[in-house]
């Protein structure tokens, strides 16, 4: 029997049937060696097209292309073994119509071998989400704050502050609900709106900076370590990776400085994989 055999990866059916049980463990991921040391601890990695941002240097994510969304897609499952791997559709590839979001996401499908994509919007997106879902493509949505519509937010703002803007975020929430969304990303939605969604719909909701009555909590890789120079107020730290980092470069340009490093040729071996 091959291992492959052996081991089962999360579906997006099996996101959904959590659905009020055990709180969805999840993060971004943008590359193979981080995916695989997250993948025993989460039920999903979410290739977000945050990379742009991240990865790249871009300040909005714009202008990331589906081309670098399919190359770290492919990365990220390669590195997977057991968690769903979900992947961002990028901007402009699939808000025209169902036909363009389908042709593209059945490609990110092909070429990164996940098992789901996302795309954000909500009452606008119900037919895309619908036509995807109808078609054999697994669709987790994304409302409150869109990055993608950014320039139309003017800015990175808690969405559901106003109690006039509640009836907009609940209509966007049941829509993709109704469509067949497996899941929904609430992003910096406020807390008591959140909580209300989560009772409202029968898809798990996946909090970022939204309320701990979610169904699930996601955030960018990079953040929780500690290797983001600027996060949203609402992250923890839960590493210092960055300064890790540094202290490990500094040492290093130390002991080259010194001709201390490199090692000699013939110690030149692979060290046993750590387990």
């Amino acid at each position: 029997m091959s291992s492959h055999a052996l081991l089962k990866r999360i579906t997006a059916p099996d996101i959904r049937a959590k659905k009020g049980g055990e709180p969805i463990v999840s993060l971004t991921s943008y590359h193979a060696h981080t995916a695989a040391i997250a993948d025993k601890y989460v039920d999903f990695l979410l290739v977000g097209d945050s990379l742009g941002m991240v990865m790249h240097g871009y300040e909005t994510t714009l202008p990331v292309p589906l081309e670098l969304m399919i190359m770290h897609g492919r990365a990220v499952t390669r590195g997977a073994k057991r968690a769903l791997v979900v992947v961002d559709m990028p901007f402009g590839s699939y808000e025209e119509s169902p036909a363009q979001a389908f042709r593209n996401a059945a490609r990110m499908m092909k070429e990164t071998e996940c098992g789901a994509i996302k795309i954000e919007g909500g009452t606008r997106m119900a037919e895309t989400v619908k036509f995807l879902s109808e078609r054999g493509i697994p669709v987790m949505a994304h409302i409150g704050l869109t990055p993608q519509s950014i320039n139309v937010f003017g800015g990175f703002k808690t969405q559901g502050r106003e109690l006039a803007e509640w009836a907009a975020i609940e209509a966007d929430a049941k829509a993709i609900a109704d469509a067949g969304a497996f899941a929904v990303v609430l992003e910096a939605v406020a807390e008591p709106l959140a909580a209300k969604i989560t009772k409202q719909v029968d898809i798990p909701t996946i909090g970022i900076g939204a309320s701990l009555a979610c169904d699930g909590q996601i955030l960018v890789m990079e953040d929780m370590l500690g290797l983001s120079p600027r996060v949203p107020k609402f992250v923890k730290e839960f590493g210092k990776v960055g300064q890790a980092i540094e202290g490990a470069i500094s040492l290093y340009a130390q002991d080259v400085r010194a001709r201390r490093f490199p090692e000699p040729a013939n110690t030149y071996e692979m060290k046993p994989e750590k387990p």
